[in-house]
């Protein structure tokens, strides 16, 4: 039987694609946006929780977050968590709701983000090519095999390659709208 399967690496590589999505969205912009908040964990309960599993974050003006916190006992450890999790951000407690005001972003910070931005494209890019590798070393496996003829694996590895580049040209503009958005331009 072929290892070769095209619709696995196509899964693959949408699978980069939607990865480093998620890394840019969490990217602070100067806009509230209250995926900015995913990577916090909350130490309740004695488990750590992503903090959308203990309140509920919403965006009620453009420059504010606020995270209304289901649990009274949990909104020291909400505040805490925020707080500790290098976005810039410093809670306003205000009884079981927390008041995140998003502040200016200063151009040493745009350039950080904008550098983060690219070593998350980076990686990417790595995982993509990482994919390509892993199709064509199934092609030469299957030609060994016999399982197809040198003709037929050449054709594929070009067809390979086109969706590496394919891939590798939606991140790239994934990558520059973000540092765009981080730089103000």
């Amino acid at each position: 039987m072929a290892q070769y399967d095209k619709s696995d690496l196509e899964r693959r590589m949408a699978g980069a694609i939607e990865a480093l999505r998620g890394d840019l969205t969490g990217l602070r912009t100067g806009r509230a946006n209250v995926q900015l908040l995913d990577p916090v964990m909350v130490t309740v309960y004695g488990a750590n929780m992503p903090l959308n599993q203990v309140a509920t974050v919403s965006a009620p003006e453009p420059r504010m977050l606020s995270v209304q916190v289901w649990d009274k006992t949990n909104v020291g450890p909400c505040d805490k968590a925020i707080r500790s999790a290098g976005l810039g951000l410093n809670p306003i407690v205000d009884g079981q709701t927390l008041r995140l005001p998003i502040p200016d972003l200063t151009e040493e910070r745009r350039k950080e983000l904008a550098k983060l931005a690219s070593k998350y494209a980076e990686g990417a890019r790595i995982a993509v090519r990482n994919v390509r590798r892993d199709g064509m070393d199934s092609l030469k496996t299957d030609e060994k095999k016999g399982e197809i003829s040198e003709d037929e694996r050449k054709r594929l590895e070009t067809e390979v390659q086109k969706m590496t580049d394919s891939t590798i040209a939606d991140i790239d503009a994934l990558a520059t709208s973000k540092e765009k958005e981080i730089l103000g331009q």
